[in-house]
C-alpha cells in the first residue's frame, strides 16, 4: 500500500483524555483490512507494534504499523516528528502512559489500539530511547 493513501493526525486531547493517533485510510477498498487480518481473525492492539522512523531532515518520517507475530508491515505512513513528540509527550503526562491508534478504513469503520510502547529510530535505524515511549520494566 502506498504512503500517500494514509493521513496522520494527533489528538493530544482526545474527549477521554487519552493521546490519540488518528490514521485515516483512503485507498482501494479491501486493502487495509485485507493486512490486518490473520486467516479468519483480526490483528488486536497485542499484535501491532507502533514505530516512528526519522528521516534524515528530522522533520519528516515513518510512522509504521507491523505485524508482531510476522514482522510484516500493515501499514506506513508520512508524519512529522513533532506530530510524534506531541503523541509522546502527552501519553508521559498520563498515569497510565497509554495512547490509542485509532485507523480508519475508505468505508468509515474504525479500528482503535490501546498501546503503550512506541519506538522512535534515526533514519539510520539506531533505536533513540530519549524519544521513544516505552514503559518502565520493559527490557529491549
Amino acid at each position: 500500500m502506498r504512503r500517500d493513501y494514509f493521513t496522520v493526525d494527533i489528538e493530544s486531547e482526545s474527549p477521554d483524555g487519552t493521546p490519540t493517533v488518528r490514521i485515516d485510510y483512503d485507498g482501494p477498498d479491501g486493502e487495509l483490512r485485507e493486512r490486518l487480518t490473520t486467516g479468519a481473525d483480526v490483528l488486536d492492539a497485542s499484535e501491532i507494534d507502533v514505530t516512528f522512523r526519522r528521516q534524515p531532515d528530522a522533520s519528516t518520517g515513518v510512522l509504521s504499523l507491523t505485524n508482531r507475530l510476522t514482522g510484516e508491515y500493515v501499514l506506513e505512513a508520512n508524519a512529522t516528528t513533532e506530530l510524534v513528540d506531541s503523541l509522546i509527550e502527552a501519553a508521559e503526562d498520563r498515569e497510565d502512559g497509554h495512547y490509542e491508534v485509532r485507523l480508519t478504513d475508505s468505508t468509515g469503520k474504525s479500528r482503535v489500539y490501546e498501546k503503550r510502547t512506541l519506538l522512535v529510530y534515526d533514519h539510520d535505524g539506531s533505536l533513540l530511547r530519549q524519544r521513544s515511549l516505552i514503559p518502565g520494566g520493559v527490557e529491549l
